[in-house]
């Protein structure tokens, strides 16, 4: 079990460090760092997976419950987690699902010991918001905010695993991300890496040991699911109060899921992005959308608001099978 440790102070200096490509016969392993899973759900994105040639692994504790919401002990998950990462026979760790939960065992991992690994691809999204960002800052891992391996977009929507499976086996093949729908919220073009993810987390971990200070010069991801547009006005508020958002080069929007009326969402959001003077795309296909796209973090990428695209430098993986 990891022993309880202060995270090391967050090093923006850490050099990048891609993981490699997939291939088939890869083990990947599945795990749930956060909200309890469902046991049909399991079966079918477990199905998935195999379907690509992959050698699924299941976390030891992944059908744990602990007080009705959490899959396992926060000890447990964490100890899940942290044996996955360090593994050398695992090429990546996907999240099983999101919900709650990350925040309360994040600071059970030992990340001076997760930093002597070898780098692997880490998949998910919502409550996994958390982990990308400690692993990015703690790591200086790259890690992929896209759909979980029980998720129900990742099962019912083909276009949703396609596109995690390409970015997984063939990163050179989705270095552009867009949506027809995208387009500019705010004109423009910016360049940095690209940070974030679920609106909310990222406004509760303000204030907490494994918030960065700031977003600057980043390519802020922004999305979330259910949130009344002044829940977001809050959300976003809090972020802007705090200087989160002080120096942020340019803001990518994902999905508003639930959070209607959209035309509001909007609205509120270019209340309160507008005096960051940035350019700000709106909807570009990531998040809690029927249909998602997958999309890397911790990466450079080019946001170019007016064509609605993100454009990375590199392939979030390496194309070749080592480095």
């Amino acid at each position: 079990m990891p022993q309880q440790n202060p995270p090391t102070p967050p090093t923006p200096s850490t050099a990048l460090r891609r993981a490699r490509r997939l291939v088939p016969g890869d083990r990947v392993a599945l795990v749930a760092t956060s909200g309890a899973i469902d046991l049909d759900q399991l079966t079918a994105g477990t199905a998935i997976l195999r379907s690509w040639g992959l050698d699924v692994v299941p976390g030891e504790h992944l059908t744990d419950r602990h007080l009705g919401y959490l899959a396992g002990t926060d000890a447990d998950r964490a100890a899940d987690f942290q044996r996955a990462w360090l593994d050398p026979t695992i090429a990546a760790v996907i999240c099983a699902r999101g919900g709650y939960g990350v925040q309360r065992m994040v600071d059970l991992l030992d990340w001076d010991a997760l930093r002597t690994a070898p780098p692997k691809a880490l998949v998910g999204f919502s409550d996994i918001t958390v982990l990308h960002e400690t692993v990015a800052q703690r790591l200086g891992v790259p890690t992929l905010y896209g759909p979980m391996g029980t998720g129900a977009t990742f099962i019912a929507d083909p276009p949703t695993a396609e596109h995690l499976r390409r970015t997984l086996f063939t990163p050179d093949t989705t270095l552009v991300v867009g949506t027809p729908g995208a387009g500019p919220l705010f004109p423009g073009t910016a360049h940095g890496v690209t940070a974030g993810g679920c609106a909310h987390l990222l406004a509760a971990e303000r204030g907490t040991a494994t918030a960065r200070p700031s977003f600057a010069g980043t390519i802020l991801l922004l999305e979330d699911i259910s949130e009344h547009p002044y829940q977001l006005d809050r959300i976003v508020t809090q972020l802007i109060r705090s200087g989160a958002l002080d120096g942020v080069a340019g803001i990518a929007l994902g999905s508003w899921e639930g959070c209607e009326p959209l035309d509001q969402v909007r609205a509120v959001l270019a209340d309160r992005l507008a005096p960051l003077g940035v350019p700000v795309a709106w909807e570009l296909g990531f998040g809690h959308c029927p249909s998602t796209l997958t999309v890397p973090l911790g990466l450079p990428a080019t946001l170019d608001a007016d064509a609605g695209t993100l454009t990375f430098d590199v392939p979030v993986l390496t194309t070749e099978l080592a480095e």
